[in-house]
């Protein structure tokens, strides 16, 4: 009979790191793309009026805010999700402990 594997819980510890990650790369898209967006609705805007436009607008007043608002959400969203998982995973592993 082959030497029975060890079954490891859950480490608490890597949820932080993997929070902190998703929330760093979904801020940073959400950033990315409204900004896009604000710098194409400016240039256009810009052009039908026959002015110059002022893309601090864009940083400052669109995507900064918008981007403050998608990490709190994923934030918040990213915490939750993370303590389910660890919960499912942990009660998991404790039937698979009891059931060998």
């Amino acid at each position: 009979m082959p030497a029975a594997a060890r079954i490891s819980g859950p480490r608490w510890y890597t949820i932080p790191g993997r929070i902190l990650f998703v929330t760093f790369l979904l801020t940073l898209l959400s950033f990315a793309v409204v900004l896009l967006g604000a710098i194409v609705v400016l240039v256009v805007g810009a052009a039908v009026r026959g002015g110059t436009p002022d893309m601090r607008f864009a940083y400052r007043h669109v995507a900064f805010p918008a981007a403050l608002v998608a990490g709190s959400v994923v934030l918040v969203l990213s915490i939750v999700m993370e303590v389910r998982h660890y919960r499912q995973a942990k009660a998991l592993a404790g039937i698979a402990r009891v059931s060998r």
